[in-house]
């Protein structure tokens, strides 16, 4: 056999052996985000690939490495998101709502970074081994929170908890369809989220005062 002919061979077993690895991560991904982690089982990742376990243990060798694998690569999407739109130039608000945007179109999309978050708040002890996806992505929208009220951009509100009000928005979002039949596409998923994103943006409003406050104080 020539030297082109085993290379040409040896590509193929390792395209073979790439296209299966994406397979048990995509089914990997599906199990866990709905089961969750200690509810996923191996077994049932096999069964949706179609493979058996034993050939499954030769890509991953436990339910942590698969887990393992996921909060990597989505912390790495995750990281390129993040730089794409906080860029030089870029006011934090703009930065802060297309990457919100952005983020809540691909939670939808992509199971595979549905499964990382869900994994990084079922089991916070799996980022001693990888990255944890959930905190990055907490402590980043919190910065551009922050950056965003010092260049009054939005009003002085605590930036921890409008950030977790936004992780928590679209965490429920996933389990939600918006607008009737027929309406709940993309166009009205941003604009929900733009609806959002322009309420904690408008400047709170005081407390009236006067008869109204005394009629309150009466009651």
């Amino acid at each position: 056999m020539s030297s082109s002919t085993l290379e040409d061979t040896r590509m193929a077993k390792q395209e073979r052996a790439r296209h299966t690895r994406e397979k048990v991560l995509d089914a990997a991904a599906e199990e866990f985000a709905l089961q969750g982690y200690s509810r996923a089982t191996l077994n049932a990742v096999a069964t949706r690939t179609g493979m058996t376990k034993g050939a499954l243990y030769g890509h991953f060798a436990s339910k942590r490495t698969l887990a393992g694998a996921l909060l990597t690569q989505s912390h790495e999407v995750w990281e390129e998101m993040l730089l794409t739109r906080d860029a030089p130039g870029v006011t934090a608000r703009t930065a802060l709502e297309s990457l919100v945007l952005d983020l809540a179109h691909r939670l939808k999309a992509d199971v595979r970074l549905r499964a990382a978050l869900r994994l990084a708040t079922d089991c916070p002890n799996l980022s001693r081994a990888a990255p944890d996806v959930f905190e990055d992505v907490r402590r980043n929208l919190v910065d551009l929170v922050r950056r965003a009220q010092q260049e009054g951009g939005m009003p002085p509100r605590p930036p921890e908890l409008v950030a977790q009000l936004l992780l928590a928005a679209m965490h429920g979002a996933l389990h939600v369809s918006f607008g009737s039949a027929g309406c709940g596409g993309p166009a009205a998923w941003e604009a929900v989220w733009r609806l959002l994103l322009d309420a904690l943006s408008a400047t709170p409003r005081q407390p009236s005062g006067g008869q109204e406050a005394d009629g309150v104080h009466a009651r």
